[in-house]
């Protein structure tokens, strides 16, 4: 021990003093590389980057996200103070700024570099066991026993000890030399490598944030016959707002086209409003047209029911308030004098008794007319609702006719203005005596999230991982027999009481 220590302090010496000199200098920057990476991979800096990076999660929970559509409303609403130090500090789209991802790249570097550290202590456990022991090994252990058996011989206890073993549910490997016999018993040695599955979970969750990240998200409005290939995003300014937010929106191609089919509102009171208070549910329903492939697929979306279509992912965000009609009933009195009922579809047709053919060409929640004569729709709730059709007579002649509820007729009566407008030339006279009540269109949002499925793997990876790490162990036992005796060791990297009670349940099977 001296002469090594006599030794080593010239070296040092020496190298303080080449060092002094100036020609020392690949040297030191090896140092330097070696405390970098030291540190880098030191598990107290990985929790320090997994606290700051919580914090930074947790900041983007709580400040709103200016991707959001509600963004502009709730930016108006901060301090001067709050939008400087926010918007210099990136609080309004934490996860694309710089020094988010950088924690995400240094947490990810240590995990790895920690992880190749600490592997080939870890592998030992594996690759090289301790097969044989002495007394004195297995009763230094944490957990150590001794057994004086002298009416058996070492060969029929070694046997019982080798039956006990495997009957607790160890792995057994047995080792004879001329004074003992070890039998070795170990249970779980892949515990040892549960902590690397759990990084591989980690990785995998901090690969699929990071590609979610690069994603965005979008609108389309979705209307009954009508087709969208294209997405809309708003684009916030933090920088050029000043007294009012600057806002934008450009939009996005998608590799599909969403045709509408059919949009419906679950209302609790049918004579209620469209607000969100008085609905159950929105459903939407959808032709998916993929450009690339030329697949047709349908879909419903509806609250809480998302659709998801090649990284695409669509949900129910807001509808258009203007009031319309999903369906609607009109009684139809014709020139002969009868009546009939009628039922059309938005956008849909119908065929009287005489063989005349009745469309929907539009639907207004409130009728009124403009000074020009022209219809127009005066607020976006059901006021005065007036249904547009188109009337195909036999001959082919197509007229324009109202459906008005009773209400509304008997206002027209005494409004000659209206009287004008509203006035049949057919013959015919419709009333308007029911209808569904729906949006004019529906909004949903698109959001692209390449990373989602990798997400999700990574958390549920992680969760199997750490329930095999926490809820198993790695168990040994060295278990020397000798001549009337045996010698019990062994020790379990966690849950010491279930491994000392398997160790004792051995025990009573061997004293049997």
């Amino acid at each position: 021990m001296s002469m090594s220590s006599s030794e080593s302090e010239p070296s040092v010496n020496n190298s303080s003093a080449v060092s002094e000199s100036g020609s020392a200098g690949p040297g030191r920057a090896s140092s330097l590389i070696d405390k970098f990476l030291a540190l880098i991979s030191s598990v107290p800096f990985g929790i320090v980057l997994l606290i700051l990076l919580i914090i930074a999660c947790m900041i983007g929970m709580l400040i709103q996200q200016q991707e959001l559509e509600t963004f502009g409303a709730y930016y108006a609403e901060l301090t001067p103070a709050e939008k400087i130090v926010y918007g210099r500090l990136g609080f309004f789209d934490i996860y694309h700024v710089w020094y988010f991802n950088t924690l995400l790249l240094l947490l990810s570097l240590n995990i790895i570099l920690a992880s190749i550290d600490h592997f080939p202590a870890a592998w030992s456990y594996i690759s090289r066991k301790k097969l044989t022991a002495s007394p004195r090994f297995a009763m230094s252990q944490r957990f150590s026993e001794s057994l004086d058996l002298p009416e058996a011989g070492r060969s029929e206890l070694a046997e019982r000890v080798r039956t006990a073993a495997q009957q607790t549910g160890f792995r057994v490997r047995v080792t004879s030399e001329a004074e003992r016999t070890t039998v070795f018993a170990e249970r779980g040695a892949w515990n040892r490598l549960g902590a690397y599955a759990v990084h591989v979970g980690l990785l995998t969750i901090f690969l699929g944030g990071y590609l979610t990240s690069r994603g965005y998200t979008g609108s389309v409005p979705v209307t009954p016959s009508r087709t969208a290939d294209r997405m809309i995003q708003n684009v916030f300014n933090v920088e050029q707002a000043t007294s009012e937010f600057a806002v934008g929106q450009r939009e996005l191609q998608l590799p599909f086209t969403i045709e509408g089919l059919d949009i419906q509102q679950k209302l609790i009171n049918r004579d209620g409003g469209l607000d969100a208070g008085n609905t159950l549910d929105w459903l939407t329903r959808v032709r998916i047209h993929d450009h690339e492939t030329g697949q047709t697929t349908q879909a419903l979306i509806h609250m809480n029911s998302p659709y998801d279509y090649r990284g695409y992912r669509l949900f129910q965000a807001s509808y258009n308030p203007m009031g319309n009609a999903r369906t609607l009933t009109v009684k139809a009195t014709l020139p002969d004098g009868r009546s009939e009922s009628v039922t059309l579809s938005r956008n849909g047709e119908g065929r009287l008794s005489d063989g005349s053919r009745l469309k929907l060409s539009d639907f207004n929640p409130h009728l009124v007319f403009t000074r020009e004569g022209r219809p127009d729709f005066g607020s976006t709730e059901y006021e005065n609702p007036a249904a547009r059709l188109l009337l195909l007579d036999n001959s082919g002649q197509e007229n324009e006719v109202w459906a008005l509820t009773d209400k509304f007729r008997a206002e027209v009566a005494n409004a000659p203005f209206l009287q004008s407008k509203l006035a049949s030339t057919t013959g015919y006279q419709f009333t308007l005596t029911d209808f569904e009540k729906v949006p004019l269109s529906h909004i949903l949002s698109v959001q692209y999230d390449p990373g989602v499925k990798i997400v999700y793997f990574g958390f549920g990876l992680l969760c199997l991982t750490l329930v095999g790490v926490f809820f198993f162990s790695h168990q040994r036992l060295w278990i020397v027999v000798e001549d009337g005796r045996i010698s019990i060791g062994g020790n379990s990297n966690r849950n010491r009481l279930g491994f000392e009670d398997r160790a004792r349940r051995l025990i009573a099977l061997i004293r049997q």
